[in-house]
């Protein structure tokens, strides 16, 4: 039978759907290998102002999605009314940052920026917040914000969210798992509980054993 090489987590930290997945992806990462995928929520020229439209949409979708998968979230953040922005794209660009620097320590970083953004209402979007974050991780400082604030890191977020759209995803979070051969299966697409995940996984085990 035949488990899959690796998951393939396609995400954004900014994502509260993603936030509400994070302990089911903690969980399956203990027992898979997980390559994080940033999907790009709303990068660059699709951010959103921090209107009372969009904190009333926001405000919604963060109430029902803390109902339901028990996660915290900050809804004192969304009262803020300073011009703030909402652009995914310097989170994204910090997830590929620390998979260049520190690969092994992506999922972990990608979970503290949704925990400072979501929990504990920190900015990050602030390219100062995100490299903060990075400095309980063993890398070069240093180097971290140079790469976090350069073209190339940029680009390589943006590649991240053109393969997501090759694959055809556009809604977070979304998992796949990779089986030998480069063959892809879609694990989950959209909240998902780690269990339900596990027996997918089975599934396809049975699938190929068949």
């Amino acid at each position: 039978m035949e488990a899959p090489v690796k998951l393939i987590y396609v995400g954004d930290p900014m994502c509260s759907w993603c936030w509400g997945f994070a302990p089911e992806i903690e969980s399956l990462s203990a027992e898979f290998a997980v390559e994080v995928v940033v999907g790009g929520l709303r990068p660059g020229p699709s951010a959103q102002s921090l209107t009372d439209r969009m904190a009333d949409f926001l405000r919604h979708h963060w109430v029902e999605i803390a109902e339901r998968t028990g996660q915290p979230f900050d809804i004192d953040f969304l009262d803020r009314r300073d011009g703030w922005v909402y652009d995914t794209e310097p989170a994204a660009v910090a997830v590929v940052t620390m998979r260049e620097l520190h690969e092994p320590g992506t999922l972990d970083y990608f979970a503290d920026l949704q925990r400072a953004f979501y929990a504990e209402g920190r900015d990050v979007t602030d390219f100062a917040v995100l490299a903060d974050l990075a400095g309980a991780y063993p890398l070069d400082q240093s180097e971290f914000r140079s790469r976090l604030e350069s073209k190339e890191a940029r680009q390589t977020a943006w590649s991240d969210f053109g393969r997501a759209r090759n694959w055809g995803i556009s809604g977070f979070p979304t998992l796949v798992g990779e089986l030998s051969g480069d063959r892809l299966a879609l694990l989950a697409r959209g909240w998902t509980k780690a269990d339900v995940i596990r027996s997918r996984i089975a599934s396809i085990d049975d699938a190929e054993a068949g």
